[in-house]
Order: structure tokens, then C-alpha cells, then sequence
């Protein structure tokens, strides 16, 4: 059937030709645009391309909203994931926060008073690196993260790396709220404070300079 000479259902061939004759027609344009070069060559992908019981055109459609369906949920998939990657660089102070390790244990002590466990369980890690620092076993370093942390506690309190692991790990949980905290993760985190305090630490021997003989 046509109308007025046009197909009333044109076939993949036909409403392709359609699309680039109207889009090139010079009533609208008098020279190609970048948007019309980019139709003719968008469409010239589907060359070809057969589904069942649609034309070309409509099948181009089908496989574009198809695409971006796909794309669509990629996105979701992944915006936890990008999260948690983001979530693990949370630094462990804050640049400002200039709190010695006693301030900071009294912070903790008056939070789990309060009922705020999570609260104290942060500041009590906080207060486990700032006291490493004042020791001279980590740098200063504002926004230092706690895996960072806890991989530089681990080679001079080697027996601890795990418990180190540990206690970093649950920092970043509490954090984020992905896990509240008890009255018993605040205690462990406390206990390994008091412990890398008792502890001495294993530092790496002094080199001995190597004294030569004058001939």
C-alpha cells in the first residue's frame, strides 16, 4: 500500500533512504551537518540487520533501547562497587585534628559512657595511630587511611598483623555504618591499643658504617 507515493510500511531499504533524503533535504540545511553525517553513518550499522516481523528502522531502535537497557544496569551494578572502593580511602584523622592519643582515648571513654559505641570505637582506633606517631613508628601524615595504617604498623608489631588487619577493617565498617559496633569490638580495639603500648617494637637495625683502610 502506498500513500501519496511513500509506503505506508516501508522496508529496511526504503525507511533508511527516507530518513537520509529528509535529513539532506536543503529546505532545512544547505550543506550536511554533524549530526546528519552522524545519522547516515549510524544507520548504515544496521545494513542488513533482520528481525522478524519488524522493519529495519524499528529494529535499529529495538537493539539501540537494548544497549541502553544494558548500560543502564551496568551503572547500578557498579555504583556500589565504585562506593566501596571510595569508601576504603577514608582517612583515619582528619588534617585539623591535632587531638594527642590521651585526648583522644578520653573522647572514646566519654562516647562509650554515653552509649555511643561506634563513635568510641573510632576515636579509640584514632587514638591507637596517634599513639604510633607520637612513638615515631608512623609519620605524621593527615588523611592516612587505616589499611594504610595497619600495613605500616605490621612490620615492626609483626605478632599483631592480623589483629592490626582486624582492627582496620572494622574502622572502616563502623565508618560507614556497615556494621555497629559493640561493646566488645570498642574493648578488642582498646586491648590492642594497651598492647602495642606494652610492646617494643621490632626496628630495623642501624646500618654500621663500613669503615675503610687507608694504604
Amino acid at each position: 500500500m502506498h500513500l501519496a507515493g511513500i509506503p505506508v510500511d516501508p522496508d529496511a531499504t526504503t525507511a533508511r533512504d527516507l530518513l537520509r533524503g529528509e535529513l539532506t533535504n536543503p529546505v532545512y540545511h544547505d550543506s550536511p551537518t554533524l549530526f546528519e553525517r552522524f545519522v547516515r553513518w549510524f544507520t548504515g550499522l544496521f545494513d542488513g540487520l533482520v528481525v522478524p516481523g519488524v522493519s529495519g528502522v524499528w529494529g535499529a531502535v529495538l537493539v539501540v533501547a537494548g544497549v541502553l537497557v544494558v548500560a543502564g544496569v551496568a551503572l547500578v551494578v557498579s555504583g556500589p562497587l565504585r562506593r566501596d572502593h571510595r569508601r576504603t580511602a577514608a582517612p583515619v584523622l582528619d588534617q585539623d585534628d591535632t587531638r594527642s592519643a590521651a585526648d583522644l582515648l578520653a573522647a572514646a571513654d566519654q562516647q562509650a559512657r554515653a552509649g555511643d559505641l561506634s563513635g568510641a570505637t573510632l576515636d579509640a582506633f584514632r587514638a591507637l595511630v596517634r599513639r604510633c606517631e607520637e612513638r615515631a613508628l608512623l609519620d605524621d601524615t593527615p588523611g592516612r587511611t587505616a589499611d594504610e595504617a595497619v600495613r605500616a604498623l605490621g612490620a615492626p608489631f609483626p605478632g599483631y598483623a592480623s589483629a592490626l588487619d582486624h582492627a582496620g577493617d572494622t574502622f572502616d565498617a563502623v565508618y560507614y555504618g556497615r556494621r555497629p559496633s559493640d561493646r566488645s569490638t570498642y574493648d578488642g580495639i582498646r586491648a590492642l591499643d594497651d598492647a602495642l603500648a606494652a610492646t617494643s617494637p621490632q626496628l630495623p637495625a642501624a646500618r654500621t658504617p663500613v669503615v675503610g683502610t687507608l694504604s
